[in-house]
């Protein structure tokens, strides 16, 4: 008797198991729907501090995103130490060139204001600001992003304002960051609404680290990274272990809370990962970290998300490249640049 009411109570669980199984996968299911885009629109960053890091001309760099390799939608960075060099005086002579280049093509352009904007350090002060307490930081942000929206709000090309990037990643370069100002960021959302009511704002949040909460409620858009190919000293080379649908149900999930966005996949990277500067690093082992082999796996993977608009990241690494006699990562992107789509 024992016996068989032990078997009876094991079926139970069992059947309870099968069912709690098979509600998990009809919701995953569910919530993976994302509807596949007949042609993807793919978009680059582009960073003059990265340019000159690697060593290049930042303005024929960018000369030959646009005309090269046929880059038409942009993600561009107002770094503050860049746009702020000194205390009250601006030098927009980078930025003035980029956006003037960018409407004489035709091309549309996300501006990235704020302090933490791509490219490590992730949080961007210029030397003078560096001492200054977070209250005066504060102050000063609110001059230099006013001075960055008011001059270039009646560009046609610039189409889209982002705040910050990525805020809500504090674990990445807490050291540099600090904990996030959540006030202040709403303080920017809204700064930037009051001088240029006519574009949306986007805000990002990491694709793998992320819980998009915070960036998905404040912002008009919404913008994840993806990267899938990783290295670090103590794991080496790895892979992601996110299927391309889990970022179907991050989306998914924050619409149900946030109502449905316009979102974009607004940094997939197509570039080494390395802990040193590129140029102090080996073409052989850059091309362990990052190859075209690697490329095209992104590529696909990127596409299985569903994201019909794609900002690739590395572009200034692929003309570096180029300039070694290592051309295949920057034919490869014209390729994608004239097809917007992935075979």
């Amino acid at each position: 008797m024992k016996l068989a009411h032990g078997m009876k109570w094991l079926k139970r669980i069992l059947i309870t198991l099968l069912v709690l199984t098979a509600v998990v996968a009809g919701l995953l299911l569910w919530l993976a729907q994302k509807s596949i885009p007949e042609t993807i629109t793919y978009g680059m960053s582009f960073n003059t501090m990265y340019a000159r890091e690697l060593g290049l001309d930042w303005q024929e760099t960018y000369d030959a995103i646009l005309d090269e390799l046929g880059v038409r939608h942009l993600r561009l960075a107002a770094h503050w130490p860049m746009i702020e060099p000194v205390p009250g005086t601006y030098n927009f002579e980078e930025l003035d060139y980029q956006i003037e280049k960018a409407e004489a093509v035709g091309a549309t352009v996300i501006l990235a204001v704020g302090r933490r904007l791509p490219r490590w350090p992730e949080c961007h002060v210029p030397e003078w600001a560096r001492d200054q307490s977070w209250e005066a930081q504060k102050a000063e942000l609110v001059d230099y992003i006013t001075a960055v929206v008011t001059r270039y709000k009646d560009s046609p090309a610039v189409t889209v304002w982002q705040v910050e990037n990525e805020p809500y990643l504090s674990l990445f370069a807490f050291e540099h960051c600090g904990p996030l100002d959540e006030e202040f960021l709403k303080q920017e959302i809204a700064l930037v609404k009051s001088l240029d009511g006519t574009r949306p704002i986007l805000v990002t949040d990491s694709g793998n680290l992320g819980t998009w909460k915070g960036a998905y409620r404040n912002g008009d858009m919404f913008g994840t990274s993806v990267y899938v190919h990783f290295w670090n000293p103590e794991l080496g080379q790895f892979r992601t272990f996110l299927p391309p649908w889990f970022y179907r149900v991050k989306e998914n999930v924050v619409a149900l809370f946030y109502g449905e966005k316009p979102t974009y996949l607004i940094e997939l990277s197509a570039e080494p990962w390395l802990v040193a500067p590129v140029v102090e690093v080996d073409l052989a082992t850059q091309f362990t970290r990052m190859d075209i082999d690697k490329f095209n796996d992104i590529l696909a993977y990127a596409k299985a998300t569903r994201y019909d608009k794609q900002y690739l990241w590395g572009a200034e690494w692929w003309y570096w490249l180029l300039l070694q006699n290592e051309p295949a990562m920057w034919e490869r992107g014209k390729e994608l640049y004239a097809n917007g789509v992935v075979e």
